[in-house]
C-alpha cells in the first residue's frame, strides 16, 4: 500500500504517476521502470515517456506560457558553431567543424515560469532523484540559476534550433505543444565521446555525409532525455502558425550552478 502524501496526490493530477512510478523508487515497479530507461539509454542514446504529462495537464502548460511567449520572451538569435564555442583548443579558426549555423528562438528564463505547471514540475525533486537513479548517480540536484534552471522555447515559423552539443552529460525535455508542420528533433548519438572530440566525424556530419542521423517523432507532453553532450541535436524550422513550445530542465551532480553574466545575457539578453 502506497502511504499518502499529499504532493505526491496533486501531482498526479499533472503526471501519470501510475504508467510512470518516478516517486516509488525501491519498489518493483519504480526500480522496473528504471531498468527499462537504462536499457532505452544503453540501446538508443535516449529514452522516452511519451504522456508523461496527462493531456489536459499539458494543454494547461501551454496556455499559461502562450501569453508570456508572446509578451516577455527574449528573442534568441545567433550565428554558432556545434560547439556554441568562439573557439575551440586544437582547432584552427577556419577549420571545417567550426562551421557556423543560425539559431532562432523565443525564450522564457526560469523566473518567468516559476509559477506555472512547467515550473512546478521541474521542482518536484522525485523527478531529479528518478533521473539520477536512471543515470547511476548518487544525487542530481536542481540548479540554482535563476534564469537557466528551467528554460522554455517557442519556436515560431522559420524558427529552428540548429546543430549542436550540449554542455551537460545528458539533456532532459519536456514537449508542450507540436508544431503543424516542421520543428523536428534530429539527432546523431555518440558522435565523439569524451576521449576523442572526432573532428573528421563531426566535419563528415557537417557535410552531411553520416548515415546515423535520426529523427524522432514527438507529442505533447513526452518527456526525453538524451545523452545531450557527445549527441549532436537540432530542431527543424517550424512551419506553420502552431508555434512548437519545449522546456528543458538543468541538473547537475553538484549544488549551486550558476551561470556567468556572460553566458546569460549571449543566452537570455540579460544578466540577471
Amino acid at each position: 500500500m502506497i502511504a499518502f502524501n499529499p504532493e505526491r496526490d496533486r501531482m498526479r493530477h499533472i503526471l501519470d504517476l501510475d504508467r510512470y512510478p518516478i516517486d516509488r523508487l525501491g519498489t518493483l515497479a519504480g526500480d522496473d521502470l528504471v531498468t527499462a530507461c537504462q536499457a532505452e539509454l544503453a540501446r538508443d542514446g535516449m529514452f522516452n515517456l511519451p504522456g508523461f504529462v496527462r493531456p489536459e495537464m499539458i494543454q494547461l502548460a501551454a496556455e499559461q506560457l502562450k501569453p508570456l511567449i508572446e509578451t516577455v520572451a527574449f528573442t534568441h538569435r545567433r550565428s554558432h558553431n556545434v560547439y556554441f564555442r568562439r573557439e575551440v583548443p586544437g582547432l584552427s579558426p577556419g577549420h571545417p567543424a567550426l562551421r557556423t549555423f543560425d539559431t532562432i528562438s523565443q525564450t522564457l528564463c526560469g523566473d518567468q515560469v516559476a509559477a506555472t505547471l512547467i515550473g512546478r514540475i521541474y521542482d518536484w525533486t522525485p523527478l531529479a532523484d528518478f533521473l539520477a537513479a536512471v543515470m547511476e548517480k548518487p544525487k542530481l540536484y536542481l540548479m540554482e540559476d535563476p534564469l537557466a534552471r528551467v528554460n522554455v522555447m517557442g519556436y515560431r515559423d522559420g524558427e529552428a534550433l540548429n546543430w549542436h552539443f550540449d554542455r551537460s552529460q545528458f539533456t532532459t525535455t519536456l514537449l508542450i505543444q507540436e508544431p503543424r508542420s516542421g520543428g523536428e528533433f534530429q539527432y546523431r548519438t555518440d558522435l565523439r565521446s569524451d576521449d576523442d572530440p572526432n573532428y573528421d566525424g563531426v566535419v563528415k556530419f557537417i557535410d552531411g555525409l553520416d548515415p546515423l542521423v535520426r529523427t524522432l517523432p514527438q507529442r505533447a507532453g513526452t518527456l526525453n532525455v538524451f545523452k545531450g553532450k557527445n549527441t549532436v541535436h537540432r530542431v527543424t524550422p517550424v512551419e506553420g502558425d502552431r508555434d512548437r513550445i519545449v522546456a528543458v530542465f538543468s541538473y547537475y551532480e553538484r549544488p549551486g550552478v550558476l551561470f556567468s553574466a556572460e553566458e546569460r545575457i549571449g543566452f537570455y539578453g540579460r544578466p540577471g
